[in-house]
């Protein structure tokens, strides 16, 4: 019984440390914006004044608030979708024997590697309507007749997207393929046998696979996507055609510092973590009826 104590306890002390910082790292900046998201405060300047549910009558009566909230939907799930659909096609191809298929999979990763500053300014650079190389290979194969800018108003958004796409469809490559890899080969020579073709074998066996994979990619996609930053900032910033593309971060962000409304930036976090908390227990619900339902179809 000593002994089982002195272990438990020093199981606790291991843990300590662990605690300590999750506590002060993850749970009093939570608790600390939910308590300032309360009050009228400056940013820099120790000026504070008790409002209550003021910031959020504020908020929800802001209407760039709601132009924020729709174009960080758009964003968020039009690069998803993106980045699901090539991430899916480069891991089947990817997951093929052929000579070179190491130095392929090298290569297909380099853009996640890459920091975002980087990758910003080289699209900028190659999405440039004077000089840009895509502008140029379009107009070379007669895909357009005259220049597209990239980044104007019109464009903006697609740039973006297009942008967040190339830099993160690798994460969704690398965990798919990682899944593809595991799948037991015999169930695709039994498909053979049977006279399955291979669009048949995708639907059948490789999808069916890659499911629990897929919805947990898409979660993970979701909750970064949804609170981007840099990659919008970098873009275009906040002046200009930065407005056609500011999410629900940089809203926060011109809250907090250039308009100098902490509290009102705080309870723009606080939205944001109740959106993603309830987008969460949705997605989880969702998934643990399509569970049972399986189970209970065997």
């Amino acid at each position: 019984m000593i002994n089982k104590i002195s272990n438990t306890t020093f199981a606790v002390w291991l843990l300590l440390p662990a605690i300590i910082i999750i506590i002060g790292l993850i749970f009093y900046p939570v608790i600390y914006n939910f308590n300032l998201s309360f009050y009228e405060k400056h940013s820099f300047l120790s000026i504070e004044k008790y409002v209550g549910f003021g910031n959020y009558t504020t908020l929800f009566s802001d209407p760039e608030f709601w132009y924020s909230l729709k174009n960080g939907l758009i964003y968020s799930i039009s690069s998803i979708i993106s980045q699901i659909v090539i991430g899916l096609i480069c891991a089947l191809y990817l997951n093929q024997k052929f000579r070179g298929v190491n130095l392929f999979r090298g290569l297909f990763l380099f853009p996640y590697l890459v920091p975002t500053i980087v990758v910003t300014i080289l699209w900028k650079w190659l999405l440039n309507s004077s000089y840009g190389l895509v502008n140029y290979i379009m107009l070379s194969m007669g895909i357009i007749n005259s220049p597209i800018v990239w980044l104007s108003e019109s464009y903006i958004m697609t740039t973006l997207i297009l942008v967040s796409t190339w830099q993160f469809f690798p994460f969704v490559l690398v965990t798919l393929l990682a899944r593809l890899q595991t799948i037991p080969e015999n169930l695709y020579s039994a498909a053979k046998i049977d006279g399955a073709s291979t669009f048949s074998r995708f639907i059948h066996i490789t999808l069916p696979q890659l499911k629990n994979v897929l919805l947990s990619v898409v979660l993970i996609r979701a909750i970064w996507m949804f609170t981007k930053f840099d990659t919008v900032w970098l873009l275009a910033g906040a002046e200009g055609v930065g407005k056609y593309i500011q999410t629900l971060p940089v809203y926060t962000y011109r809250k907090t510092f250039s308009y100098l409304q902490a509290g009102m930036g705080a309870s723009v976090a606080v939205v944001m973590l109740l959106i993603i908390i309830t987008g969460t227990i949705i997605y989880f619900y969702i998934l643990h009826k399509t569970k049972q339902e399986l189970i209970e179809a065997k």
